[in-house]
């Protein structure tokens, strides 16, 4: 029986399952910098510890490899890290209760893919609210007197369907399939019940 080789990551890089929320993937968004970023908050159920093992561990990394490349050797109190709790964060969001969350970007856009890992070209198929891998990986960083580790977004793939948090509904949740026979319009109506400009 064939088996699906591993693939090994970098100990910075983590491939995450998640659900989608404040999904910016199709089209950069302006940040408050100014920059133009693709961006999506990647929400985790506190019961999977395997994957917030995984986002610690690529956490950590990340802070050895500042304690290096950016902060002179030493590891700065109080950094901002991303791993954040849902429950406290986002209390009045019941889509982050009992969940913690973290936001990643890039300038770059990130490929989209199915279960098969082909291109989705669909903007409605990948959403917020739907449930994802997404690959980041977590670097470390020092601007204007901010340190901390953060999140670059690196691709997604769609794993199923979920409520939408966009409040944009599907064309399928809109309609339903029109018949190809004519409908009588006037419903039978009498004719001298039917105003001038149905006529």
């Amino acid at each position: 029986m064939a088996t699906t080789k591993k693939k090994t990551l970098a100990p910075t890089k983590v491939v995450v399952p998640c659900r989608l929320s404040f999904a910016n993937i199709w089209s950069p968004k302006a940040t408050l910098s100014g920059d133009e970023k693709y961006s999506v908050s990647c929400i985790i159920p506190k019961s999977d510890k395997k994957t917030l093992m995984a986002l610690h561990k690529a956490i950590e990394a990340a802070k050895e490899d500042g304690r290096t490349k950016k902060w002179g050797g030493k590891i700065p109190p109080n950094l901002k890290l991303p791993l954040r709790d849902g429950d406290i964060d986002r209390p009045d969001d019941e889509c982050y209760a009992d969940a913690m969350f973290f936001n990643a970007s890039s300038k770059d856009a990130p490929q989209i893919v199915d279960r098969r890992v082909q291109p989705i070209t669909d903007q409605m198929a990948v959403y917020s609210g739907c449930y994802c891998n997404v690959s980041v990986n977590a670097y470390a960083f020092s601007v204007s007197g901010n340190r901390g580790v953060a999140m670059g977004l690196g691709n997604i793939q769609f794993l199923a369907d979920g409520e939408r948090l966009s409040g944009k509904s599907s064309a399928e949740s809109d309609f339903e399939e029109v018949a190809d026979e004519e409908e009588d319009i006037l419903g039978g109506m009498d004719g001298e019940d039917i105003p001038d400009y149905l006529k």
